[in-house]
């Protein structure tokens, strides 16, 4: 269904960020959302040429993912239009409708390709070729030597002010990444934050004062709760004692900070998706898919990062691994994240939906163009069944193949 300037109206129950509306009207034009809300209270047009579509299930915003590394066969790093593409389309398939390619760790070319390509695929703003482009999430390469997981640890180093500096100056990166404790962490996140970026820390073993130092200087998230991160054990084997508080208590106890699970159901217990939503709840919580090239791929041998010399990881079809050395990153989509949330934790149906959508959103200051239904934003949205499988997926007002 092409974005046509014609309104085209959607009835049914629809997904709001704080409630359920059972009998509400969506109304969508030329890409984008002109009118929501009570059936009673919107003027559907009278034009004989608008179209009316019933809903059986629910109307949700699209999804939005800070967090992932590929999929379709494809990785981020592989630097190419055409890996920027399909892994755009198959995230797309699964009903994410804004996306931020993550890089990994790799060589300062290999990191200079990938952005040089999601560059020229959000320029162009084919929705019709899968997820909109809202940045890129610069992850990789400032890890802490023994927190790089399934990364390539040749490609990890320490922040370099020249290389990033070069790299915030394209104005693609909105999300951008370094372990507190590494030298010269404050000074990337204040380069960050001048340029406009969301600030995190990472595959970090940082102790609180050094969380607390990052929050200084204008961090204010963690990337993937429980994984790749500093653990109280951690920080006492690093630093000795006494025991110090780590990355999940420095989280837990600062309001303004947020952070992410992939619920998936192979990385994270229902127990610690569930203390995540109510420790953090669903406006401090995101949940991400953290996928790599296997996503809608079949069961076998991949690279993780770069095809030319990514790590190997397996996959079995429900998760990535690295044999004998723990989980490679998620090989599922969002709409699996947002099914194993609803599923497994006290979290609502609009909760649930929030913390894929709306949260992130605001996360990354861009609420006020996509992640919730309401006039004005985009037209970005998601028919899904009563089980919150994906039917049909909008971009722009663009319906997507699926």
């Amino acid at each position: 269904m092409p974005s046509s300037p014609r309104p085209i109206v959607f009835l049914g129950t629809i997904i709001l960020p704080d409630r359920l509306l059972e009998d509400g009207a969506l109304v969508y034009a030329a890409g984008k959302i002109i009118a929501s809300g009570p059936r009673s209270t919107v003027a559907i047009p009278a034009d004989a040429l608008v179209q009316v579509v019933p809903l059986g299930g629910y109307l949700a915003p699209g999804y939005v993912d800070l967090h992932v590394h590929g999929g379709g066969g494809a990785d981020y790093m592989d630097g190419s239009v055409a890996a920027v593409i399909t892994a755009n389309g198959a995230h797309a398939r699964h009903g994410t409708t804004t996306i931020f390619p993550t890089t990994t760790t790799g060589s300062p070319s290999q990191i200079s390709a990938m952005l040089t390509s999601c560059q020229a695929v959000a320029r162009a703003e084919a929705t019709t070729q899968g997820a909109r482009i809202g940045g890129v999430h610069f992850y990789g390469p400032y890890f802490a030597d023994e927190k790089v997981g399934c990364h390539l640890r040749s490609g990890r180093r320490d922040p370099d002010p020249a290389e990033y500096r070069e790299h915030f100056e394209r104005g693609i990166i909105r999300v951008a990444t370094c372990a507190a404790e590494l030298p010269g962490a404050e000074e990337f996140y204040r380069e960050a934050r001048r340029h406009g970026c969301f600030v995190t820390c990472g595959h970090s073993d940082a102790s609180w004062s050094e969380m607390a130092a990052a929050f200084r200087a204008g961090m204010r998230h963690v990337d993937h709760f429980w994984c790749a991160m500093s653990s109280v054990p951690s920080i006492r084997a690093r630093l000795g004692t006494p025991s110090q508080g780590s990355m999940e208590q420095f989280v837990i106890m600062h309001e303004e900070m947020s952070t992410e699970v992939i619920a998936d159901g192979c990385h994270l217990s229902p127990e610690l998706l569930d203390f995540a939503f109510v420790m953090k709840g669903a406006k401090r919580l995101c949940l991400v898919t953290d996928a790599n090239r296997a996503l809608d791929m079949p069961p076998g041998r991949y690279r993780f990062g770069p095809a030319s010399d990514g790590e190997w990881f397996e996959s079995d079809g429900r998760v990535g691994f690295q044999p004998g050395a723990g989980l490679a990153s998620s090989v599922v989509g969002m709409d699996t994240m947002v099914r194993t949330m609803k599923k497994n934790t006290r979290a609502s149906i609009v909760e649930t939906v929030r913390m894929a959508s709306l949260t992130p959103a605001e996360r990354v200051g861009l609420a006020s163009e996509f992640g919730s239904l309401e006039v004005g934003k985009r037209a970005d949205f998601l028919v899904l069944d009563s089980a919150l499988g994906v039917e049909r997926v909008f971009i722009g007002g663009e319906e997507f193949v699926l």
